[in-house]
């Protein structure tokens, strides 16, 4: 077991990443506080009373204080609140319809009224979020056609007497459900609506002259580009959304997409270059509202974009370092997934590691665990598995475990 991983359970999480992430770079904790001293803005301590405060942060007996924080997430390359999350506890169920004071029945009552009111764009904005922040756990076909369904009803709108500020608004709402649809039918498998549908929600997002919502249809795609190896389109689709991104979530979330292409084209510093970019971005945005908005980019996924880059780049200690964070981060308390399909490739990192250090059975195991469970993203799913399965083809190719496996995935893939 990796050092790190066997910290005791009244250990702070924080204390035992920190550990972790010092033993995946096969770090003393000497090596440790002068890669801290390098990356701090500001002259720090003495290397003893340095290597003190090491100590203690490690054993959790005491926590770094907000400058510390930013210069330990910069020296291993991540965000603060991914390393150490706020302690404010989350609202485990948000009640957004309940925020806008207006039940489902009442929102439909008034878009088929004859006038559009200011409460009324209210709540289906509300609608809007709470459809976005189901995405990371609900079945791909119920939120698609009940995503359908809600675009159907905003843009029929548009056919009433509307205020100018409410036909920006009207457009900005469909071009973000239209944005939701898009990623849900590619999560399905079907590239040509996915396609469309992206289409149609950068025309509504260029229309109502929102920049985000463009930039979001720009990073998606340069997904679509990456989960079908046009890794070429998928860096010149992110250049391009990253000129229309403001500093948000998009920006970041483009600057990853652009990360992980150019690690399959081989090319480390451009993968280190990109990372580092999202990551400055991503510690200069608020923690956002809810980490579940498929449109905003919560700091624990900055782990997941590392993650597959290392996996891909063939730091195998790293990869798996970041693939248990990103295990821990998607589950909630009791156990539950509350982000199956991040889960499902850090399962699939898992396997790459395992094959790669001969432990074939573990590699089955982890890959076909990541084929699990009802929340997919089919063409993501597949891009990963395929590379387990590559690897365990060309390192164990004649054991009967995994040619099982590769029938597994190939009945997918046909699928």
């Amino acid at each position: 077991m990796a050092e790190g991983q066997d910290a005791a359970e009244d250990r702070p999480v924080w204390a035992a990443r920190l550990r972790a992430e010092r033993a995946a770079r096969g770090w003393s904790q000497a090596d440790a506080i002068r890669a801290l001293r390098a990356h701090s803005p500001e002259q720090l301590p003495s290397d003893n009373a340095l290597l003190r405060n090491w100590k203690r942060w490690e054993a959790g007996g005491t926590e770094p204080d907000s400058f510390y924080k930013a210069a330990i997430a910069e020296t291993f390359g991540t965000v603060t609140a991914a390393f150490f999350p706020p302690h404010a506890a989350r609202e485990a169920d948000q009640a957004l319809l309940g925020g806008s004071g207006m039940e489902t029945l009442e929102i439909l009552a008034r878009v088929q009224a004859s006038d559009v009111s200011t409460s009324t764009l209210d709540a289906l904005k509300v609608t809007a979020d709470r459809l976005c922040s189901e995405y990371p756990y609900m079945r791909s076909e119920q939120l698609h056609a009940e995503g359908q369904a809600w675009l159907r009803r905003i843009t029929s709108l548009m056919d009433r007497r509307l205020t100018l500020s409410q036909h920006r608004d009207v457009l900005t709402l469909a071009g973000w459900v239209a944005l939701l649809v898009g990623c849900l039918e590619h999560d399905m498998g079907d590239r040509r609506a996915a396609e469309g549908t992206r289409r149609a929600a950068a025309s509504l997002g260029e229309e109502a002259g929102n920049a985000a919502v463009s930039a979001w249809a720009y990073e998606m795609r340069a997904w679509y580009a990456l989960t079908q190896g046009d890794y070429r389109g998928a860096i010149v689709a992110a250049n391009a959304g990253e000129d229309v991104a403001a500093a948000d979530g998009a920006a970041v979330q483009l600057a990853a997409q652009r990360a992980k292409a150019w690690a399959r084209l081989g090319d480390r510093r451009q993968v280190e270059t990109a990372l580092d970019h999202g990551r400055r971005l991503l510690e200069s945005l608020p923690y956002p509202a809810d980490i579940d908005h498929h449109f905003m980019v919560d700091p624990a996924k900055f782990d997941f974009y590392a993650m597959d880059c290392y996996r891909i780049l063939g730091e195998n200690r790293l990869a798996e370092m970041y693939a248990r964070e990103v295990i821990a981060s998607s589950t909630d308390p009791n156990g539950i997934p509350r982000k199956p399909m991040r889960i499902a490739e850090a399962r699939i990192t898992l396997g790459v590691t395992a094959a790669r250090e001969g432990d074939v059975e573990a590699a089955v195991s982890h890959g076909r665990r990541a084929l699990e469970g009802d929340r997919k993203s089919l063409p993501s799913l597949l891009m990963c598995s395929r590379e387990l399965a590559s690897t365990l083809a060309n390192r164990h190719p004649r054991q009967d475990e995994v040619m099982s496996y590769l029938d597994e995935l190939r009945t997918l893939t046909s699928a």
